[in-house]
C-alpha cells in the first residue's frame, strides 16, 4: 500500500469536522494563505484586510498592542466577527515583520 493508499484510508475514518480542519491545513501549507484575510491592490493599498471589510490586520493588531481587549475591538468595529480577530492574530504571527512594518509607516504619516 503507497503513501496515498494509507491516506485514502485514514481519510475515510475522519469525521467530518476533522476533514475540514485537515482541508484548511492544505490550503495553508499549499498557498500560505489565510483564511479570513485578504490582499487586493484596490484596496487600503494592497495590505491584508479582514475580508467583507477594509479593516487592514496592521490597525487590529495595533489596537490590541495599544491594550486593547477583543471585546473592545469587536465593541469598536461592529462589523467584525470573533473569528476575524482569530484570523487576524494568526496572519500577524506569520507576518508579524510585514504588519510592525506597516504599523510604524502609518504611526509616522
Amino acid at each position: 500500500m503507497n503513501t496515498l493508499q494509507q491516506f485514502e484510508q485514514l481519510l475515510s475514518d475522519l469525521k467530518r469536522a476533522e476533514k475540514a480542519r485537515l482541508l484548511q491545513w492544505v490550503v495553508q501549507d499549499l498557498g500560505d494563505s489565510f483564511p479570513g484575510i485578504e490582499s487586493n491592490p484596490n484596496v487600503c493599498g494592497g495590505e491584508p484586510c479582514i475580508v467583507r471589510t477594509r479593516i487592514p490586520v496592521w490597525v487590529l493588531a495595533q489596537a490590541r498592542n495599544l491594550g486593547m481587549s477583543e471585546a473592545a475591538i469587536l465593541e469598536s468595529y461592529p462589523i467584525l466577527r470573533a473569528e476575524d480577530l482569530v484570523n487576524a492574530w494568526a496572519y500577524y504571527r506569520s507576518h508579524h515583520q510585514e504588519i510592525d512594518r506597516q504599523i510604524a509607516e502609518n504611526e509616522s504619516a
